[in-house]
């Protein structure tokens, strides 16, 4: 990828084209195609919104009610969407929502994971309130709410209701996408149909932003040429990048190594949990996003910050940063994860000792 960029950088390639067509563009989305879509049997258009994951999601929002004629959308809790005011209405965290200084309407939250017999019902009581929903919009894998994965039954009986009340079935795979979790979406393999799906991180290859959706053809269709522009729609270097990244995903091998990898991960955290069982340690994820819930959010401050003394960077999230959650490079090599997870273990061990 970097060989790629220096590339393109020396041979004057066109740097910045707003929405206009270029051969670094066409590259990456035929590169996408080949190894993405035709794969799966996927038909989705790609529509290029601004360079960050909530430009992708305000843009599948904004499309989800002009098909629909809609405002209300579905969103759940410990989810987490975006900093932009549509995206961040549907991010559930307080701390994140206090900062917009406006109201943050025409959402309805449910909790995730949990039995939709009471969304159910609400929506279908005439009496109830509740305004037909434009959209349900999930993650697959909640990675800021604290590594929360939805199981497969729970999304395919969420992409259920969404189709029976003509509402657009939405997965945010922005985080959780791209390889991350052993296979390219976090929902591969689950039989689900989503009508969009939000993509942004890992596309651009090497850290270089770019955001995408994949669209149904039918509801494409609803955007006016120009209706929804931008000036960083993608641009060269991303593309080049990103199109370098497809070829990561051109067979499984690297995936069956995210996979391998994945399993050294969850296999120390286990041995820590376990170590500490009195402390009601949980271990979630799936692949290379891996989550140790210390059940305290003093506590993970506290090992989150000796493990940076001691050369490791981790972050906190879910309620309170109660959760440390693992998210290392994908090309990692084993020894650096093997320092890294034992950074941890050892860190861990020694302040739940001392607390």
């Amino acid at each position: 990828m970097k060989d790629a960029i220096i590339d393109f950088l020396k041979s004057d390639g066109i740097a910045h084209n707003l929405d206009m067509s270029t051969s670094t563009k066409r590259d990456f989305m035929e590169a996408f195609i080949e190894t993405i879509q035709k794969p799966r049997g996927w038909n989705y258009k790609m529509q290029f919104t601004g360079p960050t994951g909530t430009n992708a999601v305000e843009a599948a929002l904004k499309l989800a009610r002009r098909v629909t004629g809609r405002e209300t959308v579905i969103a759940f809790t410990h989810g987490f969407h975006g900093m932009t005011l549509g995206a961040l209405a549907c991010t559930a965290n307080s701390y994140f929502r206090n900062a917009a200084g406006v109201p943050l309407n025409h959402v309805q939250r449910f909790p995730f994971g949990k039995s939709l017999q009471e969304m159910a019902a609400v929506y279908s009581d005439a009496s109830s309130g509740y305004e037909p929903p434009a959209a349900v919009l999930v993650e697959p894998i909640q990675a800021e709410g604290g590594v929360n994965v939805a199981a497969k039954e729970w999304l395919k009986e969420l992409q259920a209701f969404a189709q029976s009340r003509g509402a657009l079935f939405i997965l945010d795979d922005i985080q959780a996408g791209c390889g991350r979790t052993g296979s390219y979406f976090s929902f591969d393999g689950m039989g689900l149909d989503p009508d969009i799906i939000t993509l942004a991180k890992g596309i651009g290859g090497f850290g270089t932003p770019l955001a995408m959706n994949l669209v149904k053809p039918e509801h494409d269709k609803h955007w006016s040429p120009g209706e929804h522009t931008g000036t960083f729609r993608g641009q060269g270097i991303s593309f080049v990048a990103g199109r370098e990244a497809m070829r990561y995903f051109e067979d499984d091998s690297f995936l069956n190594e995210v996979k391998r990898k994945g399993e050294m991960m969850e296999g120390s955290l286990n041995k820590i949990a376990s170590s500490n069982g009195a402390k009601g340690f949980e271990v979630r994820g799936r692949g290379m996003m891996q989550g140790l819930d210390t059940q305290d959010g003093a506590l993970a401050k506290q090992i989150i910050a000796r493990c940076f003394e001691n050369g490791l960077l981790v972050g906190g999230c879910g309620p309170l940063g109660r959760v440390i959650k693992l998210i290392p490079p994908l090309t990692i090599p084993d020894a650096d994860l093997e320092e890294g997870l034992k950074i941890l273990e050892n860190s861990t061990q020694s302040i739940a000792e001392a607390a």
